[in-house]
């Protein structure tokens, strides 16, 4: 499939499962909900949850499955978060140790399942208002950067936060800054605009995950906090297993981005 080409929620799903699709899904099913996805023992669960409802910003609740259940109910209908995504990370004691595009030999009926909110929720609404996203035309991917940043602990869980990065002129960033902050679930206003040192980075050519995009002449980097922040915190918990989607390889619902604005 070409990467490019915008696809519906129904048909990428459908191609994860078929192992014709295998992601990234940035500038895909335009208009439609793109999540972050965690996945971990019931033990871990509870702890996870309160991460979560202390850290909104990296990590908005868009949808918990009950214990053992592998289908959504809120996001999407009966999707299967074992096939659905076209990549993901698996964790051993905090440790990735796999990246499979299928996890039903994994499944377990003690596994909880958090579905969070993703940046790229608000990337249409960016779209419409003729703000340019480079990772889209370029790679696919955008790029991710560990900060120094902390985020709040519960329990077993801490760690510093993720942030995504998008380049746009000093006119442009206030723009979207207006914008996103109507999206929580896509992580709402920017973190930091400007020097990437403020936050602990130390070369926007070398990302954490993702990959580097062209920042132009009159250009500043723009920083949102970023879904792959769980997964710091899950290398730091080190459950004995725990599954996340792939950086960049989201869950695609079916709720429009329009329907999470506020």
């Amino acid at each position: 499939m070409n990467k490019f080409k915008p696809l519906s929620p129904k048909t990428i799903r459908s191609g994860c499962r078929d192992g014709t699709f295998a992601g990234p899904t940035s500038g895909h099913a335009t208009g439609f909900v793109q999540a972050n996805m965690v996945i971990l023992p019931k033990a871990y669960a509870r702890d996870f949850e309160e991460f979560c409802l202390l850290n909104p910003q990296p990590c908005p609740i868009l949808e918990k499955l009950p214990t053992g259940s592998f289908k959504t109910q809120v996001i999407a209908s009966a999707a299967d978060v074992r096939t659905d995504l076209p990549r993901y990370n698996v964790f051993r004691n905090g440790n990735v140790i796999d990246q499979p595009c299928d996890i039903s030999d994994l499944w377990d009926d003690d596994l909880v399942t958090f579905l969070l909110g993703c940046s790229f929720i608000a990337e249409e609404a960016l779209l419409e208002a003729g703000l340019s996203l480079p990772h889209i035309r370029e790679t696919g991917f955008v790029p991710m950067y560990r900060t120094s940043v902390p985020c709040k602990a519960a329990g077993r869980f801490d760690g510093t936060m993720v942030v995504s990065m998008r380049p746009f002129t000093a006119e442009e960033a206030e723009r979207a800054t207006g914008i996103t902050k109507h999206y929580p679930m896509a992580h709402g206003a920017p973190l930091h605009i400007g020097e990437p040192s403020v936050l602990g980075i130390k070369d926007l050519d070398q990302p954490d995950f993702g990959e580097p995009v062209t920042i132009k002449n009159g250009q500043v980097p723009v920083f949102w906090a970023c879904g792959v922040t769980p997964q710091i915190a899950l290398a730091n918990a080190r459950p004995p297993l725990a599954i996340t989607h792939a950086p960049g390889h989201m869950f695609v619902a079916d709720i429009t981005s329009v329907s999470t604005r506020i």
